[in-house]
Protein backbone atom coordinates (compact mmCIF):
# COMPACT_ATOMS: atom_id res chain seq x y z
CA UNK A 1 0.00 0.00 0.00
CA UNK A 2 2.73 2.51 0.77
CA UNK A 3 4.67 1.45 -2.78
CA UNK A 4 1.47 2.04 -3.99
CA UNK A 5 0.44 5.85 -2.60
CA UNK A 6 4.24 6.61 -3.42
CA UNK A 7 3.95 5.82 -7.06
CA UNK A 8 0.28 7.98 -7.22
CA UNK A 9 2.14 11.00 -5.24
CA UNK A 10 4.89 10.77 -7.40
CA UNK A 11 3.60 10.63 -10.56
CA UNK A 12 0.96 13.70 -9.91
CA UNK A 13 4.04 15.65 -8.93
CA UNK A 14 6.23 14.85 -12.66
CA UNK A 15 8.11 11.93 -11.41
CA UNK A 16 6.42 8.82 -13.92
CA UNK A 17 7.57 6.69 -14.05
CA UNK A 18 9.16 5.69 -11.27
CA UNK A 19 12.26 5.83 -12.95
CA UNK A 20 12.13 9.64 -13.68
CA UNK A 21 11.09 9.92 -10.00
CA UNK A 22 14.36 8.04 -8.53
CA UNK A 23 16.93 9.91 -11.88
CA UNK A 24 15.33 13.16 -10.14
CA UNK A 25 16.60 13.01 -6.72
CA UNK A 26 19.52 10.95 -7.22
CA UNK A 27 20.79 14.13 -9.12
CA UNK A 28 19.44 15.92 -6.50
CA UNK A 29 20.81 14.18 -3.39
CA UNK A 30 23.86 11.96 -4.65
CA UNK A 31 24.59 12.27 -7.67
CA UNK A 32 26.81 14.98 -9.10
CA UNK A 33 26.92 15.00 -13.29
CA UNK A 34 26.95 11.39 -12.95
CA UNK A 35 27.36 9.42 -16.28
CA UNK A 36 24.77 8.13 -18.21
CA UNK A 37 26.17 5.03 -17.64
CA UNK A 38 26.17 5.32 -13.88
CA UNK A 39 22.90 5.91 -13.84
CA UNK A 40 21.93 3.52 -15.88
CA UNK A 41 23.41 1.36 -12.99
CA UNK A 42 22.19 3.29 -9.91
CA UNK A 43 18.35 3.08 -12.16
CA UNK A 44 19.07 -0.37 -13.22
CA UNK A 45 18.17 0.01 -16.99
CA UNK A 46 19.52 -0.62 -20.47
CA UNK A 47 21.59 1.86 -21.74
CA UNK A 48 19.10 2.39 -24.19
CA UNK A 49 16.00 3.02 -21.21
CA UNK A 50 18.72 5.46 -19.47
CA UNK A 51 18.92 7.28 -22.82
CA UNK A 52 15.46 7.42 -23.69
CA UNK A 53 14.30 8.53 -20.25
CA UNK A 54 16.71 11.10 -20.33
CA UNK A 55 15.75 12.78 -23.78
CA UNK A 56 12.19 12.30 -22.16
CA UNK A 57 13.69 14.29 -18.80
CA UNK A 58 15.81 17.07 -20.83
CA UNK A 59 12.26 17.36 -23.37
CA UNK A 60 10.47 18.27 -19.86
CA UNK A 61 13.40 21.20 -19.08
CA UNK A 62 14.35 18.83 -15.88
CA UNK A 63 17.77 17.88 -17.19
CA UNK A 64 20.73 18.97 -19.10
CA UNK A 65 23.23 16.85 -21.05
CA UNK A 66 27.07 17.93 -20.52
CA UNK A 67 30.43 16.43 -21.13
CA UNK A 68 31.89 13.73 -18.90
CA UNK A 69 34.83 14.01 -16.75
CA UNK A 70 37.21 11.91 -19.46
CA UNK A 71 35.66 13.58 -22.81
CA UNK A 72 34.23 10.36 -24.30
CA UNK A 73 31.32 10.48 -21.98
CA UNK A 74 28.01 12.63 -21.06
CA UNK A 75 27.44 13.87 -17.91
CA UNK A 76 23.54 14.50 -16.67
CA UNK A 77 22.07 17.35 -14.27
CA UNK A 78 19.28 18.90 -12.80
CA UNK A 79 18.12 22.02 -14.37
CA UNK A 80 16.46 24.68 -12.17
CA UNK A 81 13.01 23.22 -12.95
CA UNK A 82 14.90 19.59 -12.37
CA UNK A 83 15.54 20.57 -8.91
CA UNK A 84 12.26 22.21 -8.26
CA UNK A 85 10.32 19.06 -9.93
CA UNK A 86 12.95 16.58 -7.78
CA UNK A 87 11.75 18.35 -4.23
CA UNK A 88 8.41 18.09 -5.33
CA UNK A 89 8.85 14.31 -5.63
CA UNK A 90 10.76 14.32 -2.37
CA UNK A 91 8.18 15.99 -0.31
CA UNK A 92 5.57 13.54 -1.90
CA UNK A 93 7.18 10.37 -1.12
CA UNK A 94 7.94 11.90 2.49
CA UNK A 95 4.28 12.69 3.47
CA UNK A 96 3.38 9.23 2.25
CA UNK A 97 5.82 7.84 4.65
CA UNK A 98 5.09 10.27 7.50
CA UNK A 99 1.32 9.42 6.89
CA UNK A 100 2.33 5.53 7.12
CA UNK A 101 3.89 6.06 10.55
CA UNK A 102 0.75 8.46 12.04
CA UNK A 103 -0.56 5.43 13.86
CA UNK A 104 2.97 4.49 15.81
CA UNK A 105 3.98 5.92 19.08
CA UNK A 106 7.22 7.46 19.37
CA UNK A 107 8.48 4.27 21.22
CA UNK A 108 6.98 2.07 18.51
CA UNK A 109 8.16 4.54 15.82
CA UNK A 110 11.96 3.42 17.77
CA UNK A 111 11.23 0.24 17.57
CA UNK A 112 10.17 0.16 13.98
CA UNK A 113 13.55 2.02 13.11
CA UNK A 114 16.03 -0.38 14.64
CA UNK A 115 14.39 -3.25 13.25
CA UNK A 116 14.48 -1.76 9.78
CA UNK A 117 18.10 -0.77 10.60
CA UNK A 118 18.90 -4.53 10.70
CA UNK A 119 16.64 -5.75 7.94
CA UNK A 120 17.82 -2.97 5.45
CA UNK A 121 21.86 -3.58 6.12
CA UNK A 122 20.56 -7.62 5.66
CA UNK A 123 19.41 -6.45 2.33
CA UNK A 124 22.48 -4.95 0.97
CA UNK A 125 24.10 -7.11 -2.29
CA UNK A 126 27.15 -7.76 -3.49
CA UNK A 127 29.40 -5.86 -5.69
CA UNK A 128 28.31 -4.90 -9.20
CA UNK A 129 24.86 -5.47 -9.15
CA UNK A 130 22.29 -2.29 -10.45
CA UNK A 131 19.25 -0.65 -9.40
CA UNK A 132 20.79 0.80 -6.65
CA UNK A 133 18.84 0.71 -3.35
CA UNK A 134 19.35 4.81 -2.15
CA UNK A 135 18.13 5.78 -5.34
CA UNK A 136 15.38 7.70 -3.74
CA UNK A 137 17.05 8.54 -0.37
CA UNK A 138 17.33 12.23 1.00
CA UNK A 139 20.75 11.57 2.14
CA UNK A 140 20.20 14.14 4.06
CA UNK A 141 18.12 12.08 6.75
CA UNK A 142 21.06 9.85 7.33
CA UNK A 143 23.84 12.81 8.07
CA UNK A 144 21.22 13.92 10.43
CA UNK A 145 20.49 10.76 12.22
CA UNK A 146 22.56 9.57 15.43
CA UNK A 147 24.85 6.27 13.77
CA UNK A 148 23.89 7.69 10.71
CA UNK A 149 22.56 5.28 7.84
CA UNK A 150 22.34 1.65 8.78
CA UNK A 151 23.39 1.00 5.06
CA UNK A 152 26.15 3.10 4.76
CA UNK A 153 28.00 1.91 7.66
CA UNK A 154 27.29 -1.50 6.55
CA UNK A 155 28.85 -0.97 3.33
CA UNK A 156 31.95 0.34 5.19
CA UNK A 157 32.22 -2.84 6.84
CA UNK A 158 31.42 -5.25 4.68
CA UNK A 159 33.60 -4.21 1.81
CA UNK A 160 36.09 -1.41 3.42
CA UNK A 161 34.07 1.80 1.72
CA UNK A 162 32.44 5.10 2.42
CA UNK A 163 28.87 4.70 2.86
CA UNK A 164 27.89 7.60 5.09
CA UNK A 165 28.49 11.59 5.15
CA UNK A 166 31.52 11.54 4.90
CA UNK A 167 31.74 10.03 1.61
CA UNK A 168 33.92 11.51 -1.24
CA UNK A 169 32.11 10.99 -3.83
CA UNK A 170 29.04 8.77 -5.55
CA UNK A 171 31.41 6.78 -7.37
CA UNK A 172 33.11 5.36 -4.38
CA UNK A 173 29.66 3.39 -3.99
CA UNK A 174 29.99 1.10 -7.70
CA UNK A 175 31.18 -1.97 -5.67
CA UNK A 176 28.41 -1.89 -3.06
CA UNK A 177 25.39 0.18 -5.05
CA UNK A 178 23.18 0.01 -1.86
CA UNK A 179 24.89 3.18 -0.64
CA UNK A 180 26.40 5.56 -2.60
CA UNK A 181 27.17 8.19 -0.27
CA UNK A 182 24.68 7.69 2.32
CA UNK A 183 21.52 6.41 2.25
CA UNK A 184 18.51 7.30 4.76
CA UNK A 185 17.40 4.34 6.88
CA UNK A 186 13.62 4.62 4.53
CA UNK A 187 14.86 3.81 1.51
CA UNK A 188 16.12 0.08 0.83
CA UNK A 189 13.44 -2.32 0.00
CA UNK A 190 14.76 -2.60 -3.52
CA UNK A 191 17.18 -5.25 -2.91
CA UNK A 192 13.91 -7.19 -1.66
CA UNK A 193 12.22 -6.60 -5.33
CA UNK A 194 9.90 -4.34 -4.38
CA UNK A 195 11.28 -1.22 -5.13
CA UNK A 196 12.24 2.06 -3.18
CA UNK A 197 8.49 3.31 -2.47
CA UNK A 198 8.25 -0.39 -0.86
CA UNK A 199 10.29 1.15 2.23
Amino acid sequence: MVADRMADVMAEVGGRPESAAATLSALLYFLDRPTVDLLRQVLGLTSSGTVRLVDRLAELGYVQRGPGDDGRSTSVSLTEAGRTAAQRVAAARTGVLLGALDGLSPAERETLRQLMSKMLAGLIRGPGVVRWMCRLCDTGVCRGTEGGCPVGNAVRARYGVHGGADAASPTAHGPAPAAPTSAAPNAAAPAAGAGPSAS
